[in-house]
C-alpha cells in the first residue's frame, strides 16, 4: 500500500525496495504483503479504503493504525460498515487511532455500500478489479506514480460512486495488492529475481 518510491535499499544483506528500509515495521511489510497478490474482495476493498486514508499522509501513519482502523471499522466488514450512520461518525472521529477525517470517513462507509451492492449484483469485488489486468499482474517499472491504468481503474471507481480513488492512490492500491508488480530491479521479491 502506499505509493512509494521503490528505489533499492539493503538491510541485513538483504536488497529490498529503498522505501522498506526506513524502519522494522516497513521492512515486514515489504517482504510479507506489499506486492502479494490479494483476490480476497474483503481484502481488496479494505486495502482501497485504507489508501483513501492515506491521501495526504505517509502510508507509514496508516500502517502503524491499521489495526486501530479494523477495530474501529468492524473488520472492514462491509455489511456493517455500510449500516454505520450518524453515532458512528462521531464515534471515528474522536477515535485517536485512526484519522479523523469526515470526508474520508464518510468514503468508506459510502464505499461499503457500492462494495455491498457491486456484490448484490452479482459482480464479485476480486473479479472486477482483476479484470483490469487480464487477472495477473501486471509488470511496473518502480517508478511510476500514475499510469493509464490507474487512471483507467480511477475514472470506473469515480463512477460508481467511490471517493479518495485518483490515479495516484489507486495506483498505490495495485502495488499494494499485486495488480502490479512493482518491486524495484534488484529487490529479492523483483519478478526477475523470484
Amino acid at each position: 500500500m502506499g505509493n512509494l518510491d521503490n528505489r533499492v535499499g539493503v538491510t541485513d544483506a538483504i536488497v529490498r525496495c529503498a522505501w522498506a528500509e526506513r524502519d522494522p515495521l516497513e521492512r515486514h511489510y515489504h517482504d510479507t504483503e506489499w506486492g502479494v497478490p490479494v483476490r480476497d474482495a474483503r481484502a481488496l476493498w479494505e486495502c482501497l479504503m485504507l489508501e483513501g486514508f492515506q491521501a495526504g499522509l505517509s502510508w507509514t501513519v496508516i500502517l502503524r493504525k491499521r489495526e486501530n482502523f479494523r477495530a474501529a471499522f468492524a473488520g472492514f466488514d462491509p455489511e456493517r460498515v455500510a449500516s454505520f450512520e450518524e453515532a458512528d461518525i462521531l464515534r471515528l472521529l474522536a477515535d485517536p487511532g485512526i484519522v479523523r477525517s469526515r470526508a474520508k470517513i464518510a468514503a468508506t462507509i459510502e464505499g461499503a455500500r457500492i462494495f455491498n451492492a457491486m456484490q448484490a449484483r452479482g459482480e464479485d469485488f476480486s473479479r472486477y478489479c482483476w479484470s483490469f489486468t487480464g487477472g495477473v499482474p501486471v509488470p511496473g517499472d518502480g517508478r511510476a506514480t500514475e499510469t493509464d491504468l490507474s487512471r483507467a481503474i480511477s475514472k470506473d471507481l469515480k463512477r460508481r460512486g467511490f471517493k479518495f480513488v485518483g490515479p495516484t492512490i489507486v495506483h498505490a492500491w495495485m502495488q499494494a495488492v499485486g495488480l502490479v508488480d512493482d518491486h524495484a530491479p534488484g529487490c529479492f521479491l523483483h519478478r526477475d529475481r523470484r
